[in-house]
């Protein structure tokens, strides 16, 4: 697994950014670059970006993502932003924090949830409270 540290991703999206690169389509090699960052699987991401495996595996690195992927990768990379500030730009540990059931999810693994946007303010929230001391 490669070491990604915190400098690997651009500071957050602000949500302005977001809507308008969500709405113009992120290049599909972006999906690529921002799964190295924690060793995400295609079998990982293909849900979070609410795809098929095979459907993202068509898109050439120069295609753009539909709106609703592009901005689930959007919510991915701050996502990703956050759990590598937390966790002190170690990419292993947050990898391993994202497969590992955790209680405030009602013992599921944090990337279980990421197939819903709901699911990314549950699991931003736990990184919240990781990253101020409170725990559980």
């Amino acid at each position: 697994m490669t070491h990604a540290t915190a400098q690997a991703l651009p500071v957050s999206y602000p949500p302005f950014t977001m809507i308008a690169r969500s709405r113009q389509g992120v290049p599909r090699v972006e999906v690529d670059q921002v799964a190295e960052l924690v060793g995400l699987t295609d079998k990982e991401m293909a849900p979070i970006l609410n795809m098929s495996e095979r459907n993202m595996h068509r898109l050439k690195d120069e295609d753009r993502l539909a709106r609703d992927s592009s901005e689930r990768l959007l919510l991915l990379t701050n996502l990703l932003r956050h759990a590598l500030d937390v966790f002190d730009g170690d990419a292993e540990t947050v990898a391993s924090w994202l497969r590992t059931p955790i209680r405030e999810l009602a013992q599921q693994a944090p990337i279980q949830l990421l197939d819903t946007t709901t699911g990314f303010g549950l699991v931003d929230d736990v990184l919240g409270r990781i990253e101020h001391g409170i725990v559980g």
